[in-house]
């Protein structure tokens, strides 16, 4: 991995764990929080869209939209944990 790739994968991150956490709504973890489940999304979603067959080669915008797809499944999954668990936020 070259520190060009680095960076732009840290940036695709912030933007995404950014716009899922505006997204769902009443279910953010801060700015800090939206962050790393933005990187943990851009992980997850590149697994699961590699895993389907999906080529995302259409630039820096198809890699937002995986991470953001990714981020939002990862938020979604957390939530359904803490409510299971009994840790639901308000």
């Amino acid at each position: 991995m070259t520190l060009e790739m680095l960076v732009m994968w840290i940036v695709v991150g912030l933007v995404a764990g950014w716009l899922a956490g505006f997204v769902m709504k009443g279910g953010g973890y801060g700015l800090i929080g939206d962050i790393v489940l933005g990187l943990v999304g851009s992980i997850v979603g590149s697994w699961i869209f590699r895993a389907l067959g999906v080529s995302r080669g259409a630039g820096l915008l198809a890699l937002i939209v995986v991470a953001f797809i990714g981020a939002v499944l990862v938020i979604f999954a957390g939530r359904a944990l803490g409510r299971r668990r009994g840790y639901a936020r308000a």
